[in-house]
C-alpha cells in the first residue's frame, strides 16, 4: 500500500462526489419533463418517437400498469437477442463467418442482457458477429440501463408524491433516459475511447505476421460504441473475452480511470435526484454516505490483501504484492479499485482476473454482490435496492422508539416492510439454492477447474454474480454447459424481476399515502446516526442471510494460503 495508491483512490472518490450534484440536477429536469440545453435538438425527436409508438406522454400509469409495460418490454428484448443469435450465420456484418449460437447459450445470453447482467458464457470475438454485438447486445445495454433508471425514478416518485395513484409513464421514462442522458454522454465517451486507441470499425479482422513468422488474426470491430454504454450503463459485457483487461477494450491508464468514473457516475447522481425530488437534498447525501462507507471499507480490505499478497507467494520469492492475473499497465491499486467498483456497481466488467486475487481480496467483490448490489449498484437498481434497505432500517428504528416509522414524510407500514423483505430474501434463496445443487450434481461438478474451497467459491460466485445481475466471473468454471446456461438464466431472471416487482408495489403504495410533517418523535434521516443505522442493518441482514455461506470458501482458503503465519 503506497501514498500514490491512496491518492488514486481519494481522487476517484472526490470526482464521483463532485459529479453527483450537477448530474443529479440535470437528470431531475429530464425526468420532470423540464427544458434542458439539449431540448431544442432532442425534443422533436422525442415527440416523434411518442407519435410512432402511440404513446401519450401526459398519461401516467398505475404501478401495476407501469410494471406490466416493463415486463412486456423485456419479453420483446429477449426475443430480439435470441433470434439474432440463432440466425447469426445468415445475417450481414459477420466478417469472421460466425455460426449460429447454440440454443442454450442463446437463452442464457438473451436473459443476461435484458436483465443488465451481461454474464458471458462465450468469447465475444470468437462467437458473435458485429451485427449481434451492435443490434443485440449494445442496443440492449442502452435499454436495460434506461429501465433501471426509470424504475428508480418511479420509486422516488412514490416517496415524493402524496395521495396519487400513478408513478409516471414507463415508455416516457425510458425514452427520456435513453435520449437525454445515455446517448449524448455515450457519443462523447466513445469518441474519447477512440482517441485512446480503441477500435471502432466494421472492417474485417486483421491478419498479421509475428516476429517468428506465424500468422496471427487480430480481432477488431465496433468496440468503442459498445464499451461506452457497457461502462456508463453498468452493463459490463465485454466485446472481447478478456473484457477490460484486453488492450483494445481498455488501452491506457487514462481510459481505465475514466471507465471507473463512468461506472459510478449515474448511480451516485441518482441519490441527488432522490434528494431533489423529495425536497431535501440532504436525504440524498445521506444515502450516498451509506454507499461511501461500505465502498471505502471494501476498497481498503481488497487493496490491503492484494498489496500484501500471501505467505504462499512470499515462499516462492514473489514479494511486493499479488500481481497474478493483473495487467502491468494498471498495477495492484487500479486493479483492486476496479474490482471493488465493478462489483459494487453491478457492472461486471473486469480489468484483472478475480480468480487470481487473494482469498480476502476476492471475498470483497463477492460480499458486494451478495449485499444486493446496493453500494451505488447498477444504474437505478442500486438506488431502489438501497431504498429497500432504508425502509427496513426505518422499520427497525420505529420498533426501537415505539412508534410508527416514517421516512421523508411517509409512514412505513406492514405492506412496505413485507415487500422489502421479499425483495431481499429472494436473492440468497436463488444463489445459495443453485450452488447447493451444483456442488453435488456430477455434470456441474465436472465443470469446476479447482477442488476444495476455491472451487466452491467459483460456483458460489457464479450464481451470486448472475442472481445479483452483476456479470463478473471468478473464472475457473466452465459455464457454457446446458446445466449452467439454463440454471444461470433462471437465476438472472429471478434476481432482476423478483426484486423489481416488490419495489414497484412499494412505489404504488407510497404514492397513495398522504405526506405527514415530521414530529418530535421522527428519526432524523440526514445525519450520521441514520447513516450508521442503515450500514448496521445492511451488515446484520448480510450476516444472517449471506455471509455464512460466503465465509466457507474464501476464509478457509485464506487460512490455508497463510498457514505459515498461524503457527
Amino acid at each position: 500500500m503506497t501514498a500514490i495508491g491512496w491518492t488514486q483512490i481519494i481522487l476517484y472518490c472526490a470526482i464521483i462526489a463532485a459529479l453527483a450534484k450537477p448530474l443529479g440536477w440535470y437528470m431531475t429536469r429530464v425526468f420532470n419533463g423540464e427544458r434542458t440545453f439539449l431540448s431544442p435538438i432532442l425534443r422533436p425527436v422525442e415527440a416523434g418517437l411518442y407519435w410512432v409508438g402511440g404513446v401519450d406522454e401526459r398519461r401516467e400509469q398505475h404501478w401495476l400498469t407501469y410494471t406490466v409495460a416493463m415486463l412486456l418490454f423485456h419479453v420483446g428484448g429477449f426475443l430480439i437477442i435470441y433470434g439474432l443469435m440463432r440466425l447469426q450465420a445468415m445475417l450481414p456484418f459477420n466478417p469472421a463467418d460466425q455460426s449460429a449460437v447454440a440454443p442454450d447459450l442463446s437463452f442464457n445470453t438473451a436473459i443476461s442482457f435484458i436483465t443488465n447482467t451481461n454474464w458471458q458464457n462465450y468469447g465475444g470475438e470468437s462467437t458473435l458477429s458485429y451485427l449481434v454485438q451492435m443490434l443485440g447486445l449494445t442496443h440492449q445495454n442502452f435499454l436495460s440501463a434506461a429501465t433501471g433508471i426509470a424504475l428508480a425514478v418511479a420509486l422516488i416518485r412514490g416517496f415524493s408524491r402524496s395521495s396519487m395513484r400513478t408513478i409516471g409513464n414507463f415508455w416516457v421514462d425510458v425514452t427520456r433516459c435513453t435520449l437525454y442522458v445515455l446517448l449524448p454522454i455515450c457519443v462523447v465517451y466513445a469518441l474519447f475511447l477512440v482517441s485512446q486507441g480503441m477500435p471502432q470499425t466494421l472492417g474485417a479482422y486483421v491478419d498479421a505476421t509475428t516476429l517468428e513468422g506465424a500468422k496471427q488474426t487480430i480481432a477488431v470491430g465496433p468496440v468503442a460504441s459498445q464499451v461506452a454504454i457497457k461502462m456508463l450503463g453498468t452493463n459490463g459485457g465485454g466485446f472481447f473475452n478478456a473484457n477490460a483487461a484486453h488492450p483494445f477494450e481498455n488501452p491506457t491508464a487514462l481510459s481505465n480511470f475514466v471507465q471507473m468514473i463512468s461506472i459510478f457516475a449515474l448511480g451516485a447522481a441518482l441519490t441527488n435526484v432522490f434528494g431533489r425530488m423529495v425536497g431535501n437534498q440532504r436525504q440524498g447525501w445521506a444515502i450516498l454516505a451509506v454507499m461511501g462507507v461500505l465502498f471505502i471499507s471494501g476498497v481498503t480490505v481488497t487493496y490491503w490483501a492484494e498489496a500484501n499478497g500471501t505467505t504462499a507467494l512470499h515462499a516462492l520469492g514473489l514479494t511486493g504484492g499479488n500481481m497474478e492475473g493483473k495487467e502491468v499497465r494498471f498495477g495492484i491499486v487500479a486493479s483492486s479499485l476496479f474490482a471493488v467498483i465493478t462489483t459494487a456497481a453491478s457492472c461486471g466488467a473486469v480489468n484483472a482476473m478475480h480468480d487470481s486475487f487473494t482469498a480476502l481480496g476476492g471475498m470483497i467483490p463477492l460480499i458486494n454482490i451478495q449485499l444486493g448490489e446496493i453500494i451505488v449498484g447498477g444504474v437505478g437498481a442500486g438506488l431502489y435496492g438501497m431504498l429497500i434497505f432504508v425502509i427496513v432500517s426505518i422499520f427497525v428504528a420505529g420498533l426501537m422508539v415505539g412508534r410508527t416509522p416514517e421516512y421523508v414524510g411517509k409512514k412505513i407500514e406492514a405492506r412496505e416492510v413485507k415487500m422489502a423483505m421479499l425483495a431481499i430474501l429472494v436473492l440468497p434463496l436463488m444463489y445459495l439454492g443453485w450452488t447447493a445443487v451444483a456442488v453435488v450434481y456430477p455434470p456441474a461438478v465436472a465443470s469446476m477447474a479447482n477442488a476444495g474451497p476455491h472451487g466452491f467459491t467459483e460456483v458460489l460466485y457464479a450464481y451470486t454474480s448472475q442472481t445479483g445481475n452483476n456479470g463478473s466471473a471468478f473464472a475457473g468454471l466452465t459455464g457454457n454447459t446446458l446445466f449452467y446456461n439454463v440454471t444461470g438464466g433462471m437465476a438472472m431472471f429471478v434476481g432482476r424481476f423478483f426484486m423489481i416487482v416488490p419495489a414497484m408495489a412499494m412505489a404504488g403504495s407510497l404514492a397513495g399515502k398522504k405526506s405527514i410533517p415530521p414530529s418530535a418523535g421522527t428519526l432524523p434521516t440526514t445525519g450520521g446516526l441514520f447513516v450508521g443505522l442503515v450500514v448496521g442493518v445492511i451488515l446484520i441482514i448480510g450476516g444472517l442471510t449471506f455471509f455464512p455461506a460466503l465465509a466457507l470458501g474464501p476464509i478457509v482458503e485464506h487460512l490455508a494460503m497463510n498457514a505459515n503465519n498461524l503457527f
